[in-house]
């Protein structure tokens, strides 16, 4: 038993460590950082996080990527569940190589599609839109919220749905007033996933946007000025990318916990 409580202790304390030191640097000055190695900051300071929400540039990143973040996970969604029905409740000719072709869409790495999307983008005038980054990232996301939607659907009784069709039900009422309310934790578990993937992915997001558009994660690239680094300002930066992250973990929690019990995740 004592094995197992010190092995988990070092193992939290591994865990959290580095999140702990970019919380630790972002209340120092940058040449407190680069002065050597120090557990607490010495000379306590905002400075960094009054930079971030005090410039444009720097909080219109975060907006940026909360915009199509969000708007992905809705199409994501609203896609993902009348596929995700149709694989688990009928049988159809090549259902399966369509299922095993949607999941080689998600094995392949963003940058395969990155010309495709940039051509495509900069003809058609979506090229630095929300939109854009939104529409590309569905290409991963829909296929792996196909996949998780289908075995939440999969073990939901066929004999549900003759029975709201005998009672009068159309199908739309019927999906959305009986047969979501019973998914709702693999549609929390899908859009937790949804939401991650589509916030900490940076190749899509920065080649596809320029300025109105720009996220979080391309401008902490440009740290870097004639000074040097600025370390401060991109571990504050750092810790403002984890709190979205917290928020969604925190609401959807109970979700993903059924989920990872019951689902196929």
């Amino acid at each position: 038993m004592w094995r197992g409580r010190i092995g988990m202790t070092v193992y939290l304390i591994l865990l959290l460590m580095p999140i702990y030191w970019l919380l630790n640097m972002s209340f120092k000055t940058n040449t407190e950082i680069l002065s050597g190695l120090s557990f607490f900051p010495e000379n306590f300071t905002l400075e960094n996080y009054a930079k971030i929400f005090g410039d444009p540039t720097w909080y219109m990143g975060y907006v940026n990527s909360i915009i199509y973040v969000s708007m992905n996970m809705v199409i994501s969604l609203l896609v993902a569940l009348p596929a995700a029905y149709a694989f688990s409740r009928y049988k159809f000719v090549g259902d399966k190589h369509m299922f095993f072709w949607l999941l080689s869409n998600r094995m392949a790495p963003p940058a395969v599609f990155l010309l495709p999307f940039f051509q495509l983008y900069s003809s058609v005038g979506l090229f630095d839109t929300h939109i854009a980054v939104a529409l590309a990232h569905c290409l991963f996301n829909v296929p792996l919220a196909v996949w998780i939607l289908e075995g939440f659907m999969s073990g939901v009784p066929r004999e549900i749905d003759e029975t709201a069709y005998i009672d009068g039900y159309s199908f739309p009422k019927f999906f959305v007033k009986i047969f979501l309310p019973l998914i709702r934790s693999g549609i929390g578990v899908t859009a937790f996933f949804c939401f991650m993937f589509s916030w900490v992915e940076l190749l899509l997001a920065r080649t596809l946007t320029s300025v109105d558009a720009k996220p979080i994660g391309a401008i902490m690239t440009r740290t870097v000025s004639a000074s040097g680094m600025d370390w401060g300002l991109l571990a504050a930066a750092g810790v403002l990318t984890i709190v979205p992250g917290i928020l969604v973990i925190y609401f959807v929690r109970n979700h993903v916990a059924k989920g990872f019990a019951l689902g196929r995740v």
